[in-house]
């Protein structure tokens, strides 16, 4: 028997992905920033925890805002197809042939899909919806769900690389343990991503470490020379 698989909840998996990516990055380049400017590891952690709550609830707001603007939007949408379905039936079955032109059906085929999808008016609504739009419904309270997603993903990703400094007084060999453990989640993080995604999981892991690198990288050089250490 032929299974097939599919990526499923993959708004869900979108949401981690942005919130952990970032929560790794942001507070990993903030602490190496500040590593090379400071001594005190009590300094770093305030900072970065100040950034994780400031970041996670941005994040989280921006997750709310872009799910309730999809949702307004498909509100809007479906509002719109009503009426012209109701104000221009024959326009309207006229976009429903030329979706299954597309597909190759001969005109025959066309009409008789057409006079049977009108038959239903919510049926043929979503059709238009799905497929001259390309809108699909959003899922109940997806904006709540991709903030509170975000915001939780953003946290659990900058705890990582700020939790040495909790244990090491020292800011600066704190920092040689972050990375060490902010890099091995990095990697873990990119190879999953990239497999659950269906891209090579090595490659994308390496990418993943590239990126985070090069921010608290920079982060570092900068605080160093405007420290001028």
């Amino acid at each position: 028997m032929h299974h097939e698989h599919h990526l499923r909840s993959s708004d869900t998996i979108r949401d981690i992905v942005i919130g952990m990516s970032d929560g790794l990055t942001v507070p990993f380049a903030l602490a190496a920033g500040l590593s090379g400017a400071v001594n005190s590891s009590s300094i770093i952690i305030t900072a970065g925890i100040a950034e994780i709550v400031a970041g996670s609830i941005a994040m989280g707001l921006g997750g709310f805002l872009a799910g309730k603007t999809e949702a307004d939007h498909y509100a809007s949408e479906l509002q719109r197809e009503y009426d012209e379905v109701a104000r221009v039936p024959e326009q309207e079955k006229t976009e429903v042939k030329e979706v299954f032109a597309g597909f190759g059906l001969s005109p025959q085929l066309q009409n008789e899909v057409a006079d049977e999808m009108a038959k239903d008016t919510d049926k043929w609504v979503d059709f238009m919806m799905r497929y001259e739009l390309g809108l699909e419904k959003p899922e109940a309270n997806r904006a709540s769900q991709s903030a509170l997603t975000i915001g939780l993903s953003y946290i659990a990703g900058g705890i990582i690389p700020l939790s040495p400094y909790f244990f090491i007084a020292e800011s600066g060999v704190a920092l040689y343990y972050s990375c060490a453990v902010t890099v091995l989640c990095l990697f873990v993080f990119g190879y999953f991503k990239s497999k659950v995604t269906g891209q090579a999981p090595f490659s994308g892991a390496i990418k993943v470490v590239v990126i985070g690198a090069l921010a608290a990288a920079a982060a570092f050089v900068v605080a160093k020379l405007i420290n001028g250490k």
